[in-house]
């Protein structure tokens, strides 16, 4: 399809040279290679909210530069990377911030790179807001369209989405599902439910180009007032914003779609995802977005990304410093037993657990749906032979079965099931927090929450002093012993 379609523009563009380089704009959502500017393009222009005049330049960047903002009219040309860590203010535009350095209105520039596929790019200002063109982001795709892209060396890694998110922000509604392409479905309507409508579409540079890009910022007619009041909009006419006022559309041309107010709050959508910092596989469903609400769902992206990161840190050696701080330290106390408690042998009795995978020690106390194990470990157990031979740590799935084991004690307790055994069945939730090293009294805190019939589910935490090192979600079944 993109190879029909790309060969078709080539021949279109023999009759048409304003038309763009199909080498270098003909391209699908699934690009390989980062992709920065073929050469340098300028822009001038005011801000919507400043109302100051401002010259724009859009430089190529080298790989895994991102995209940046540089401040030329600064001492030192600040710059601030394009990541939702930097953004500071949501307030009918979006602003990133390092310090005291501040560039309002990013959404719509943004919006254009993230539509084309541009990976690294350095966005000269000389001003605190690039310029607003004609209120959409058409002014952006006409540079990017003449200069055209470049591949680069590196390879491109979109982030594909893991797992379901969604949040709520007064009345906006954000979902992000899994999915093999991007897609954006959004409603859109003010608070009084004018003006609604919905658009939904596969976002790829051709459909960004010609189904999104040309979308117009808006506003009604009675927040004017307040916007000026708040400082903003200094900038705003009909030149650059659609205003509606009451049933009426105010515009110095007519709408360029139907359903143009929707189509911009999926521009905006893009700009901000874009501050996720990778190009994004999954399906949003927005309904009255904002850019507050744009801007959560990054963040939660962005956290959905780094929970492998997190994961194998767990798992990996300690700095040396944190092992000395860990060798200097007192051990904790244990506490002491209570009602309840078993020693080994009694363990054995009732787990079919054995050397080197019997992982509880002895059973501090048990107390109704509430259970407290221990676990010692020494530099002894089997598994630091190879996790890892020079800085030992306890595999994090071992304290999850460590959890398992002593919620398998309860439940057999609570049942008096003498002739029988709990098998592990599943784990959720399951988080893994800090290293747990030899020298360690692993205490194996359980909670009971539900037991029906031979099922039971338990919420499982696992400390080292008074440090939880992980906690998870565990269910079980008792079955008869063979």
């Amino acid at each position: 399809m993109a190879g029909a379609a790309c060969r078709n523009l080539r021949r279109r563009r023999a009759g048409n040279p304003t038309l763009p380089s199909a080498r270098r704009i003909c391209s699908n959502s699934r690009v390989l290679q980062q992709q920065t500017l073929s050469r340098s393009a300028s822009f001038s222009g005011i801000g919507l909210h400043s109302g100051n005049r401002v010259n724009m330049n859009f430089l190529p960047a080298e790989p895994n530069t991102g995209v940046r903002f540089r401040r030329v009219d600064l001492d030192g040309k600040p710059e601030i990377e394009a990541r939702i860590e930097n953004v500071s203010e949501t307030n009918r535009s979006t602003t990133l911030a390092k310090g005291n350095i501040k560039i309002h209105t990013v959404e719509h520039v943004l919006a254009a790179f993230a539509g084309y596929g541009v990976d690294n790019v350095v966005i000269e200002l000389d001003a605190n807001e690039p310029p607003i063109g004609d209120g959409s982001s058409r002014e952006f795709c006409k540079l990017i369209q003449n200069i055209g892209l470049t591949p680069q060396n590196e390879k491109r890694e979109p982030y594909v989405v893991t797992e379901p998110i969604e949040l709520r922000l007064g009345e906006t509604l954000m979902t992000l599902f899994p999915d093999e392409n991007f897609k954006i479905t959004c409603t859109s309507a003010d608070q009084r439910g004018r003006f609604t409508q919905f658009y939904s579409t596969e976002v790829t540079p051709r459909t960004w180009e010609k189904e999104l890009a040309h979308a117009r910022t808006f506003c009604f007619y009675e927040e004017i007032e307040y916007l000026f009041k708040n400082g903003l909009i200094k900038g705003g006419s009909l030149e650059n914003a659609v205003v509606i006022r009451d049933d009426a559309v105010l515009t110095t041309e007519p709408l360029r779609y139907v359903d143009e107010f929707v189509r911009h709050k999926m521009l905006d959508i893009i700009g901000d995802l874009s501050l996720t910092g990778r190009a994004i596989r999954g399906h949003v469903i927005a309904v009255k977005p904002s850019h507050s609400g744009n801007c959560e769902l990054a963040r939660a992206i962005v956290t959905q990304m780094q929970k492998p990161l997190r994961t194998a840190q767990t798992f990996a050696p300690p700095p040396q410093a944190a092992k000395t701080v860990a060798a200097a330290a007192p051990p904790p106390e244990i506490p002491s037993a209570g009602e309840g408690a078993m020693g080994i042998e009694e363990i054995m009795r009732c787990l079919p657990h054995r050397y080197p995978f019997l992982l509880v020690d002895r059973i501090l106390k048990i107390e109704g749906n509430h259970i407290v194990g221990l676990k010692n470990v020494t530099m002894n157990e089997p598994f630091f032979q190879g996790h890892f031979p020079d800085h030992p740590i306890m595999p994090g799935v071992l304290q999850l079965e460590a959890m398992a084991q002593v919620a398998g004690i309860l439940l057999l307790k609570k049942a008096e099931a003498a002739n029988q055994l709990a098998y592990f069945m599943a784990a959720e939730d399951v988080k893994w927090r800090k290293p747990v090293l030899p020298g360690d009294a692993l205490i194996i805190d359980i909670e009971l929450t539900k037991a029906r019939g031979k099922i039971g589910k338990a919420k499982g935490i696992c400390k080292v002093g008074n440090e939880v090192v992980s906690e998870a979600e565990v269910t079980f079944m008792l079955r008869d012993r063979d």
